[in-house]
């Protein structure tokens, strides 16, 4: 399987860096250790471990809710927004389908998006810039200002 990671974006650039996956289970993890060792020299003050937990939420909802005719990736990317980080999953997937669920105590799924918006500042889907959806959130206070 071929991972990518763009760790070295343009120097006018917000992002801080991107990586692509395959729809496959092991690229939870993968999602987490790149993440960690790729945002590990901007410095961030926020909480590594939460950005990495949501990640690992987002990007499961993507293997799991993505599709596509042909074959197709998992886009992960992070931003440094003022002082803010924002952090965006793509997949092809249709944007209509994500929402918010309030699961039961015994239900085995649906407690990804709540977890994210728990912790985040916010978060956000809809249309992505590479087709299909896009599901984003922004930690505040990331760096000081």
């Amino acid at each position: 399987m071929a991972y990518t990671i763009d760790r070295y974006p343009c120097e006018d650039s917000p992002r801080l860096g991107a990586m692509t996956l395959q729809p496959a289970p092991e690229s939870v993890p993968r999602a987490r250790r790149w993440f960690r060792k790729f945002i590990a020299p901007h410095n961030p003050a926020c909480s590594i471990d939460d950005c990495s937990l949501m990640i690992s939420e987002l990007v499961t909802n993507a293997i799991r809710y993505g599709h596509a005719d042909e074959p197709w990736l998992v886009r992960v990317e992070w931003f440094r927004v003022d002082t803010a980080l924002r952090i965006e999953v793509h997949n092809p997937g249709f944007p209509a389908n994500v929402r918010l669920r309030h699961p039961d105590a015994n239900d085995a799924h649906g407690r990804g998006l709540l977890l994210v918006d728990s912790i985040a500042e916010s978060w956000h889907s809809g249309p992505s810039r590479f087709g299909g959806t896009v599901v984003s959130f922004v930690v505040a206070d990331a760096w000081p200002s």
